[in-house]
């Protein structure tokens, strides 16, 4: 019985949760608007892009999962933050990665430009100027790879390995000039409009909106590849996938909450009648504070010589450094040289995204501002060493999880002999994990709000059948007590 416990009190709170959402009606209304927009999502990647044979794109994408496809390796990034849209040449092909691509290029601006470092301190103002600066930027950056990919659709090497080329079922059947500028404005508007619809959940929904509709992707990614592994590899090696995935999300989620509480007391003033501070809080600091950034740089890094060696190699007889690209560099057969420099590219730009976004010494500044003291030590300068001690020793374990994290399920699916067909690695499951933590958390903190009852106060009076006192709204019986006297004057 004991046992059962625990797990019926989580169903109970579960179902409670979601009934509360359902029947709130400002929540159910954010709710089914961020379903409608995930639905509307989802169709754009699946919409083929115009000018392309979709009958051939079915054809040389369905060789391609049943072999060993280097393709794999080049665009499995970009594959699964579309939710499958890119190989597939939708509309949403580019999916959010522009976004946020341009997204982390501001942000580490905004610590070397001395503009936009001063757009930042202006507040909701300054926000918005830079929230339009990336916009123009997610625009600029889709140019680039749209006109790369139809590049690449058009010479039929985006599928190596099928045996589909620009003569023998070609991606691209009337290759004019007019149809490939209609495929690259296609693919930048198509960027534009998941951006837009990313910022109207952020606005309207649920959630961070790019948050959410690279979860969905995600989502549609992994059920995709597990199907595709129990139709080509039986369900033993299915079953081995979902365990190794299991483990992965179970690891996710326990250093995810992981956290540094650095304790901050706040002084007491007095301005006027008035008394402000004399409260303790704390400052969070997670042991990943850096998230999946870099992870997605050092993928990036990698993509960057296959990319090269796709494009500018003939494929029947490549060169020398196409061919050590091809043995060492590539995902879906991870070498030793190759783990070697994932590893290392995830630890360095782990300490350097985290000593940017991470200010130690403005953070000490702003509680000094304000009376705030970590309990031993000075204000000022000794605060901010403090938190820069603790936060390199934080970043130390939080970089060594991250290329654990990337590189565990590279190598357990690789021995189990389905690395190929599973590409949603631990990358994919850490922006799973962290986005559903994420939301879950704001809902929970809408809840709150909706069915905050304010202070209560204890009434002895009030009791119930069985002599026990109990809790009474102090407005309730504020109300109660006036009601006689309301009465008396009328």
């Amino acid at each position: 019985m004991s046992a059962r416990r625990p797990r019926t009190r989580l169903a109970t709170r579960l179902a409670c949760t979601f009934a509360q959402v359902v029947t709130t009606a400002e929540l159910r209304n954010k709710l089914l608007f961020t379903l409608a927009l995930i639905v509307l999502y989802r169709f754009g990647a699946n919409l083929p892009l115009p000018g392309i044979s979709e009958q051939n794109v079915r054809y040389c994408s369905g060789l391609t999962h049943t072999s060993s496809s280097p393709v794999a390796g080049v665009f499995a990034m970009l594959n699964v933050l579309s939710g499958n849209a890119l190989l597939h040449l939708a509309v949403f092909a580019l999916g959010i990665f522009p976004y946020i691509t341009a997204s982390i290029i501001v942000q580490l601006l905004t610590q070397v430009v001395p503009r936009l470092e001063k757009l930042k301190k202006e507040g909701q103002a300054g926000q918005a100027k830079i929230t339009q600066y990336t916009r123009y930027l997610t625009i600029g950056l889709a140019v680039l790879p749209s006109a790369t990919y139809v590049e690449v659709a058009r010479s039929g090497s985006l599928f190596p390995g099928s045996g589909c080329s620009a003569a023998n079922h070609p991606l691209v059947p009337q290759p004019t000039a007019i149809t490939l500028v209609t495929m690259m404005i296609t693919m930048v508007s198509g960027a534009a409009v998941v951006m837009w619809m990313g910022e109207l959940i952020t606005d309207r929904g649920i959630g961070n909106g790019m948050s959410v509709l690279i979860f969905t992707s995600t989502i549609a990614v992994i059920f995709g590849q597990m199907e595709q592994i129990y139709l080509i590899k039986g369900r033993v090696y299915a079953l081995l996938a979902v365990l190794v995935v299991l483990v992965v999300i179970a690891f996710v989620v326990f250093i995810e909450r992981a956290q540094r509480r650095i304790p901050v007391q706040y002084t007491r003033r007095t301005a006027g009648r008035r008394k402000y501070g004399g409260t303790a809080t704390y400052i969070p600091v997670k042991v990943n504070q850096a998230g999946v950034v870099p992870v997605i740089f050092a993928s990036s890094l990698l993509y960057v010589p296959q990319l090269a060696a796709l494009i500018f190699s003939p494929q029947d007889h490549p060169q020398a450094w196409v061919r050590w690209i091809d043995s060492h560099l590539t995902y879906s057969s991870p070498s030793r040289v190759y783990l070697a420099v994932y590893f290392a590219l995830i630890v360095a730009f782990t300490f350097f995204y985290v000593s940017i976004t991470f200010n130690p010494t403005e953070i000490a500044d702003n509680m000094r501002k304000y009376g705030g003291f970590v309990p031993g030590i000075r204000p000022g300068r000794p605060t901010a060493e403090h938190l820069s001690y603790v936060l390199s020793r934080l970043t130390v374990p939080g970089s060594v999880y991250l290329g654990v994290l990337a590189l565990f399920p590279m190598i357990a699916l690789d021995q189990i002999g389905i690395g190929g067909q599973l590409l949603a690695g631990g990358t994919s499951l850490l922006i799973m994990v962290g986005v559903g933590l994420d939301t879950v958390k704001q809902v929970e903190s809408q809840l709150r709000q909706h069915n905050y009852e304010g202070f209560r106060r204890w009434r002895p009076a009030l009791a119930s059948r069985a002599g026990v006192p109990r809790w009474r709204p102090a407005r309730a019986a504020a109300r109660n007590s006036l009601e006689p006297r309301r009465r008396s004057r009328h």
